[in-house]
């Protein structure tokens, strides 16, 4: 088989992997072959030279000592070393004999077999190619086609080369999805499966799929100059992102919400209508879990963090804003912060309005000026 690297390169270039994994294909599915020819214990190298652009098979036996348990279990690779010097006394032990492998003796039979492994080889670099590639893109957005939708309502989704799942448990509560409709998700992992073989699977409810959709939307979050610190989310009702910026002229909360709305809007309608509450995030716990519990209004805190919980005092009228319909805005708050949060109830109200109209804290104007005089003198 001369110029057999022509043939290899032609593969590569037809089925779309490097050159060095054909190459790699080629020398197993050599030394397999060679193996069917004679035994599987035998050893065999290939040696392929690139100015000749051919290749040479050969099968090597290492000297070991006369009382080497390999010399009983793979008597085809080693050879003792008193044997050994009958043919050259100059042998010593742990050297190589080499001799080479024509597979072109073997006739159709080598050709058959070679033909046979190439394919399953070649096959399986073409896997490995495409998992190392859709492996880098893990926790990334994936954008495809619903090619079938099965009777448990799993979603098969074409995405380049592969086929994407979308299983009923990382979909959004009440989405439906019909062939030839183009969807989102976030990439979760690379599966390979006996019966399937490589396959995508997809998630639509993964909090990294609200962070991903936000660094898309908002570019101040895809530049770097926002940070999306943490996501808490409940596919579908209500979800809670924590930002932050270095930048003191930077707002994180009007640059992820945007004009009237308009990026936020944009991310909850790719949601099924999730309702997203952006929230600045804090070193400091205290301020943190309680930006975390708005709109609710706290009137203290107590964290233990080495418990990981935190008590919060509220009164009475502000307790059910705390933790929302079905308990959701406070499991989001608990979910983002990672302390588990305890209200305490305490005697009060929160009044917003003033006898005359006034937010609460804010300060009366006064025309009055004599408490600066005393500056002046």
């Amino acid at each position: 088989m001369e110029k057999i690297l022509d043939i290899i390169e032609a593969i590569a270039h037809e089925k779309n992997i490097t050159k060095d994994h054909a190459i790699e294909a080629f020398k197993e599915a050599l030394i397999n072959t060679a193996k069917k020819l004679t035994s599987q214990s035998s050893t065999f190298e290939v040696i392929i030279d690139p100015s000749s652009r051919t290749y040479q098979i050969h099968k090597v036996i290492t000297v070991v000592k006369d009382d080497d348990a390999h010399l009983e279990t793979e008597p085809d690779s080693y050879i003792s070393l008193g044997e050994a010097k009958d043919f050259d006394d100059s042998i010593e032990l742990g050297d190589q004999l080499k001799e080479e492998f024509i597979l072109e003796n073997y006739g159709r039979t080598a050709s058959s077999n070679l033909f046979r492994e190439l394919e399953y080889h070649v096959q399986r670099r073409i896997e490995q190619d495409l998992f190392e590639k859709y492996k880098e893109k893990i926790n990334t957005i994936m954008i495809g086609v619903v090619n079938r939708i099965d009777a448990e309502d799993n979603t098969y989704v074409e995405i380049g080369e592969l086929k994407g799942v979308l299983t009923l448990r990382n979909r959004i509560k009440g989405e439906k999805f019909k062939r030839g409709d183009t969807i989102k998700a976030l990439l979760r992992y690379v599966s390979v499966d006996p019966q399937y073989g490589l396959f995508l699977e997809l998630t639509r409810t993964s909090p990294k799929f609200l962070e991903q959709l936000m660094a898309k939307e908002v570019p101040e979050i895809a530049d770097g100059v926002v940070e999306i610190i943490g996501a808490a989310r409940i596919p579908g009702e209500r979800a809670k992102i924590a930002l932050k910026t270095d930048q003191m002229n930077v707002d994180p909360i009007g640059a992820a919400v945007g004009v009237k709305g308009v990026r936020i809007n944009a991310v909850s309608h790719e949601l099924n209508g999730e309702n997203i509450d952006c929230i600045e995030y804090s070193p400091i716990p205290e301020i943190f879990i309680t930006r975390a519990l708005s709109p609710a209004i706290t009137q203290g805190i107590k964290v233990d963090a080495a418990s990981k919980k935190a008590i919060i005092n509220i009164t009475s009228d502000q307790k059910a804003k705390a933790i929302g319909k079905s308990g959701i805005n406070i499991r989001l708050a608990s979910m983002l912060t990672g302390y588990t949060i305890e209200l305490n109830e305490v005697e009060g109200v929160v009044d917003r309005q003033t006898e005359h109209g006034m937010e609460a804290g804010e300060t009366e104007k006064t025309t009055d000026t004599s408490a600066l005089a005393d500056l002046f003198k």
